[in-house]
């Protein structure tokens, strides 16, 4: 109730009505059970404006960072990211990493949609960057569609860094689902997991026309605060 509250009647027509984002292959998101999300990561308002795009509840694993801050900005953030459906998750690694997989399975055994960024991180640059493969591990496990979105202009909306957004129309590009049932029951094959994550990788670049780069987004970001 609180969701449907926050996205018809809150917050959906206050950015729809200011920012007034735009949809392509809204059709291909399946009306019913559960699928993964795969959307490219340009900015912290990717989680807001995917959700309100959509016509299906769907849900988000989000650091636990997120619903930890303390003051007016941390609750609004906590707010917020509650009111688009975000499940905060350690992902420190380790056990952490496989409660993480456990919480979106849960998600997906439920028959509910599950957004997850693939390069685990928001892109510093706006390239795209190498997919972690917890998200293949996840979509044979729970035997779904994977259906590639591409976010448009949101790190223009809102650069990283910067407090507060600027009012810039943004868009949602969504692909037609990718099926990987020819691979269930080989989740424990690392090399199978990293096939179909460069499969996701390659639907999103082709999708978006994002410049690709075979590193991780953290790594690169290790650099750049490595040479500040």
């Amino acid at each position: 109730m609180f969701y449907w509250l926050m996205k018809y009647v809150v917050i959906g027509p206050l950015v729809k009505g200011i920012l007034r984002p735009w949809i392509v292959g809204r059709r291909n998101i399946p009306a019913t059970g559960g699928a993964i999300l795969a959307s490219n990561h340009l900015s912290f308002g990717d989680s807001i404006i995917l959700p309100l795009m959509i016509d299906r509840p769907m849900a988000f694993l989000a650091k636990s960072d997120y619903f930890t801050g303390k003051g007016l900005k941390g609750w609004a953030t906590r707010f917020f990211f509650k009111a688009s459906g975000q499940i905060p998750i350690d992902r420190s690694g380790g056990k952490a990493s496989e409660a993480s997989l456990n919480t979106g399975l849960q998600v997906l055994g439920g028959s509910q949609l599950l957004g997850i960024y693939p390069e685990g991180t928001r892109s510093p640059d706006g390239r795209l960057y190498r997919g972690r493969t917890g998200i293949a591990r996840m979509a044979l496990v729970a035997r779904v569609p994977v259906v590639p979105i591409v976010m448009v202009d949101t790190d223009v909306m809102w650069p990283i860094g910067q407090r507060l957004p600027n009012i810039v129309r943004v868009g949602v590009v969504v692909g037609e689902p990718l099926d990987f049932s020819r691979f269930y029951g080989m989740e424990g094959d690392r090399y199978i997991l990293r096939s179909i994550t460069d499969e996701i990788m390659i639907a999103l670049q082709r999708l978006g026309e994002q410049q690709y780069d075979d590193v991780y987004a953290s790594t690169v970001k290790d650099r750049l605060t490595s040479r500040s």
